[in-house]
């Protein structure tokens, strides 16, 4: 075996373009012709130990046995894995990727005393920052509040987030991407995307409003009742945001300087602003009131259908001021 490499790599981590990046070179070392590929899934710990034990059958100085989903693995794969890794083949390099495998665990400390952990996280704090070096990566300028903004619309996932920026640096070619385009051009797949819905419902538009929540349930096609429950917690959140930059602004302070302590995009907070000035302390206190009604209504405390109980609130914390009693439900 080349002497640089190790008889096992274990990968995990959610960053996945990194593991990808990691699969790539070590099949590029060793030559496609000379790589298995296994699925934790389909195949027991005691299968990849014979397929690693398999290189007498190659006519090639190393190859790589690569094991997907090995997080899967009972404790009696993981075990027949250890076992093998006290006294690996010598021209077999077994790469195992898999999900939330820590380097304390039983297949962590194995593939330690052998091997190498490339363990790929990105921390929720940091997601912005990944964002700006991937589209570096890529060659594509991007501004800051479009990177903290991208997090926003698609969130955590960064696979999710991997596909989205390679379309925006293809769409860009070459030009700044700036937060616009990233809310024009994103595709929304944090839980339920709901940025049509909190902007109408900012603007006070109950028609754009309901609207909104259609298409949303629409695109769903999951559990109605499910699918309003997601929808009015994202709402709720919203609008507990509106009210904390509401406050913000009582105390002087510019959408900038709130985003900084928000942690959020100066783009995403300024709209926040806007949306603050349509209302008065009271009635985002209420709305927030009707909203925990509404959660409680859909969770089985009405008779009425989940959607009808969040029409009825939708146009209810919407109505513009002087349209009636915008007291509780």
């Amino acid at each position: 075996m080349a002497a640089e490499l190790k008889p096992v790599y274990l990968l995990s981590g959610n960053d996945r373009p990194k593991i990808e990046e990691a699969l790539r070179r070590l099949r590029a070392r060793v030559g496609e012709s000379a790589v298995e590929v296994l699925s934790a899934t389909e195949s027991s710990g005691e299968d990849v130990v014979a397929a690693c034990n398999a290189a007498g059958l190659f006519v090639v100085d190393v190859r790589a046995v690569v094991v997907l989903e090995a997080e899967r693995w009972k404790a009696a794969d993981v075990k027949a894995v250890a076992e093998y890794l006290a006294d690996p083949a010598p021209a077999t390099v077994l790469a195992l990727v898999g999900e939330g495998i820590k380097r304390d665990s039983v297949l962590g400390k194995a593939c330690a005393k052998t091997g190498e952990l490339l363990l790929f996280d990105v921390a929720k704090s940091k997601l912005p920052g990944w964002v700006a070096q991937r589209f570096a990566e890529l060659g594509a300028n991007v501004d800051r509040d479009a990177c903290r903004l991208l997090v926003d619309i698609v969130g955590e996932n960064v696979t999710e987030l991997d596909t989205e920026i390679t379309k925006l640096a293809t769409w860009a070619g070459g030009e700044t991407i700036d937060a616009a385009a990233v809310e024009a051009l994103a595709a929304g797949r944090a839980e339920i995307a709901v940025f049509d819905l909190t902007d109408a419902w900012g603007a006070r538009d109950a028609g754009a409003a309901l609207g909104a929540s259609e298409a949303i349930l629409e695109r769903s096609g999951g559990s109605r009742s499910a699918d309003v429950t997601r929808i009015v917690a994202r709402l709720a959140s919203h609008v507990q945001r509106v009210r904390e930059v509401q406050a913000f602004a009582a105390e002087s302070l510019s959408a900038r300087q709130a985003a900084a302590q928000m942690k959020k995009s100066p783009y995403y907070v300024q709209k926040l602003f806007a949306q603050a000035a349509n209302f008065s302390t009271g009635e985002l206190e209420d709305a927030l009131v009707q909203l925990a009604a509404l959660e409680l209504a859909v969770k089985g405390g009405s008779r009425l259908a989940p959607e009808l109980e969040l029409t009825r609130t939708l146009v209810a914390t919407t109505r513009a001021r002087g349209q009636g009693d915008s007291g509780g439900r």
